[in-house]
């Protein structure tokens, strides 16, 4: 993989070389020579095939995950997010050590793999948050909660400048990666000021299914907010907003 230097940036293919854009700016590639049907079916290329297959079970667990908790992503995940998620989930389906290469799954992984997950490269929540909490996934009743002593925000809540209030939120899901679905729940503070004043005990209860025997994901979020003549208008579209995982319970 090149990169593009000059007056002119291209984009498409000329001859062998295809040139596109990027975040990282604009690049240029070979195209490969290598015929499809040959990856498909060569025994040369069985490693590329087992690879693929994990890779894109990876990538389908990823989406579940992600829109399990799309209520607290849509203004709090990075450009890069879906790419090092994917990265992640790799690692939890090569963790299967019941399943033959090119056969391992999420499922006989350990999804544990994903505690601390930050979903907001920019703004991690182990750097904007450091109030003690407690978390509790209980796999009997459903119940996955986040219970946050009184604290004082200013001390305890690195907000971006313009910051007059804050809201914290959690997701508790139970994802299905075979069947592609899940059950979430979501609970949510009021809008609270950020300030020196202790804040009373905070407790976030999410209810999923009682009893489910899929994975269990429990993600805490924050969001900054400015105030302006009564109405509160989120910082920057959420770019300083924190969201990350802060439990997980396999199967």
């Amino acid at each position: 993989m090149a990169k593009q230097q000059g007056v002119f940036n291209l984009r498409g293919t000329i001859g062998d070389v295809t040139f596109y854009r990027t975040q990282d700016g604009y690049l240029a590639r070979a195209k490969s020579s290598i015929d499809r049907n040959r990856v498909k079916n060569d025994p040369a290329f069985q490693r590329t095939r087992e690879n693929a297959a994990e890779f894109g079970r990876a990538g389908k667990a990823c989406k579940v995950l992600r829109y399990s908790l799309r209520g607290l992503l849509l203004h709090s995940a990075d450009s890069r997010m879906v790419s090092r998620l994917t990265k992640e989930m790799l690692n939890v389906v090569r963790a299967d050590a019941v399943n033959i290469r090119g056969m391992r799954n999420v499922i006989d992984g350990d999804a544990e793999l994903l505690m601390g997950f930050e979903f907001n490269i920019m703004a991690h929540l182990a750097g904007s948050f450091s109030a003690p909490i407690e978390t509790v996934m209980d796999r009997v009743s459903g119940s996955l909660s986040v219970d946050i002593a009184s604290f004082v925000p200013k001390d305890m809540i690195s907000a971006p400048a313009g910051t007059t209030h804050y809201k914290i939120s959690a997701i508790g899901t139970a994802v299905n990666f075979e069947a592609e679905s899940f059950v979430s729940s979501t609970s949510i503070t009021a809008f609270l000021p950020w300030d020196s004043a202790p804040t009373v005990a905070i407790s976030l209860v999410n209810s999923v299914t009682a009893g489910s025997v899929s994975p269990l994901f429990l993600a805490l979020g924050l969001a900054f907010y400015q105030e302006v003549n009564g109405e509160q208008y989120l910082l920057r579209d959420g770019a300083f907003n924190a969201v990350a995982l802060v439990g997980v319970s396999g199967v």
